[in-house]
């Protein structure tokens, strides 16, 4: 059997023999309804455990909307039209409600960053701002140690609502909900302190109730205050295909269940070779993109097993401070060992590389010197087929392949 794997702007073609092969993971079908901004105005009007807002807001209160920064894919311009329509008509001043960019440890924007992602209309009726790390209000202290230090306009506004799109987290288990709080308005010491246990195994993508992690994320919120959620699911083109408003934790766990629907692919059993892809350009510019193909390998692949990373990396690692960690490692393991102690965004993607190496090894099929690719603990390979053939001769003929052409969005699950 041959397939086809995205690679830049081209592919990569491995034959497999047929009776290796234990699947091929895609994106299951879903029924498609209502689309962006009117999907949107349906969840708003039909809230999952809430009223709606013209139930929860009133006049002259001082409204925050926290949304994701420039770095995620939230479309917040779609978001917006219908929320601010559901705002003015229970009341609401547009000059009491102020969108808040939730910035985590993550730089400032432009002005015309901020028109980007707010869109037109709410950059031009009401504030548009950056979360500041360096005011904020301290509401205590969570369960597990964790400051809850929150941006002072998100603190002091008497609503709150959180914006997010809902996609699988490596250790959060799942993006959106509570993450606009915590780490998105909160300090860098709050983001250590959560991200630590970033290194247990029950954070992991496709797991919230016994995830330590995420429930420090939601107590932190709950602690702030939410009032109400409004979160979309997204498909490979970014489109919204289903919103979902209300309750802090119901409505994102039903977004959740509903990513499931579409993302998650149930396997009878890990396989011995698992051959992964973002799907080509432009996801596979750098390692620091790639590496999200890889986190959801993992789920695939047996302890002892192979996987094989397809990735072109033209513009090789993607984050300076990623490279540091790496290059600065005297062993893959000194990696979980540091960020354990010090959490850094670009530290944390080397961690999670060195978390899959403690279990399975990792063939990099890249556009990146063979040198470099063994410098930061992965296998070089010139071709996906010559890193399958390798694996072959170390596991046996009989080995099970598993292949994920699109391994940034799909999350295997293994019943075994």
């Amino acid at each position: 059997m041959k397939i086809e794997f995205g690679f830049g702007t081209g592919i990569q073609t491995v034959e497999v023999p047929d009776k290796n092969v234990m699947g091929i993971l895609m994106s299951n079908d879903v029924p498609r309804g209502l689309m962006n901004e009117e999907e949107v105005a349906r969840a708003l009007q039909n809230p999952i455990g809430s009223p709606r807002l013209a139930g929860i807001v009133r006049p002259g209160e001082k409204i925050s909307i926290i949304t994701s920064d420039i770095t995620r894919p939230c479309p917040t311009y779609r978001i917006m039209p219908p929320l601010l329509d559901e705002l003015y008509a229970a009341g609401c001043k547009a000059e009491d409600i102020t969108l808040v960019f939730a910035l985590g440890s993550h730089r400032k924007h432009t002005e015309e960053e901020k028109l980007h992602l707010a869109g037109e209309r709410a950059y031009k009726e009401i504030k548009c701002v950056d979360t500041d790390p360096d005011d904020c209000i301290h509401i205590g202290v969570t369960d597990c140690g964790t400051p809850v230090d929150i941006t002072r306009v998100v603190a002091e506004a008497d609503r709150r609502i959180c914006l997010g799109n809902i996609e699988y987290h490596y250790f959060a288990g799942y993006s959106g909900g509570a993450k606009a709080i915590m780490p998105g308005s909160s300090t860098p010491a709050a983001i250590q302190a959560n991200h630590s246990m970033m290194v247990k195994d029950e954070c992991c993508a496709g797991n919230l109730d016994g995830n330590p992690l995420r429930q420090d994320i939601e107590q932190a919120a709950a602690m702030t205050g939410v009032d109400f959620i409004v979160n979309v699911v997204l498909d490979e083109h970014k489109q919204i295909v289903r919103a979902v408003a209300g309750d802090l934790v119901k409505a994102h766990r039903e977004g959740c269940k509903f990513l499931d629907s579409m993302y998650m692919k149930p396997i009878e059993k890990r396989a011995d070779i698992v051959i992964v892809s973002q799907g080509g350009a432009p996801k596979d510019l750098n390692l620091y993109q790639t590496q999200k193909a890889l986190d959801n390998a993992k789920h695939a692949v047996r302890k002892g097993g192979t996987i094989i990373l397809i990735g072109s990396c033209k513009e090789g690692l993607g984050s300076k401070v990623f490279e540091d960690w790496l290059m600065a490692a005297p062993s893959a393991h000194s990696m979980i060992e540091r960020i354990g102690k010090e959490f850094q965004l670009g530290g944390h993607k080397a961690a999670a590389i060195a978390m899959v190496l403690e279990n399975a090894e990792i063939y990099l099929v890249s556009d990146m010197d063979d040198a470099f690719v063994e410098r930061i603990f992965l296998k070089p390979a010139h071709s996906a087929q010559e890193a399958l053939d390798a694996a072959f001769a170390r596991l046996g003929p009989d080995a099970t392949v598993l292949a994920m052409p699109y391994g940034g969005s799909t999350l295997p699950r293994a019943k075994a």
